[in-house]
């Protein structure tokens, strides 16, 4: 018998967490995911963005937090058990924080599970098929960026 080599092409898959903002399914790119953390204690700001919620102590950093809620117009948030903050690691601006209704689970999508499309609005970068749910992915930059 013949020796075949198979040639194994490797897929990149990227993690999203998925979270739930209001009743939509929102996919956030792990890489950019440095803690989530339990709603706790946030400080106002005056004279600060509508969006930003004021800032928070997270073990002796001053964090920054946002609601993405009205970072996208829709209504204000209603803390509950499930609201967390996850705190987001971008290299030009540090930690942020955005508060979430729910974070749901870690998913794993291939390129050939995400959809994009020029239609989707400046926070979405693409639309992720998983199972029969579809996730919107978030733009971090985008959502993060004080000039959206």
């Amino acid at each position: 018998m013949a020796n075949h080599e198979v040639e194994v092409v490797e897929k990149e898959v990227k993690q999203y967490i998925v979270v739930m903002v209001g009743n939509e399914q929102y996919g956030i790119d792990i890489r950019y995911i440095d803690n989530i953390v339990r709603m706790q204690k946030i400080t106002r700001v005056p004279k600060i963005q509508p969006y930003f919620r004021g800032i928070m102590n997270l073990r002796g950093e001053i964090v920054s937090v946002m609601s993405i809620r009205r970072k996208m117009g829709l209504s204000d948030d209603e803390f509950t058990n499930a609201s967390r903050i996850i705190i987001i690691k971008l290299e030009e601006k540090g930690a942020i924080g955005i508060v979430v209704d729910e974070v749901r689970e870690v998913v794993n999508l291939s390129e050939e599970e995400i959809e994009r499309t020029s239609n989707q609005g400046r926070f979405i970068n693409g639309i992720g098929k998983h199972g029969d749910a579809l996730i919107s992915l978030l733009e971090i930059n985008a959502v993060v960026d004080d000039n959206a």
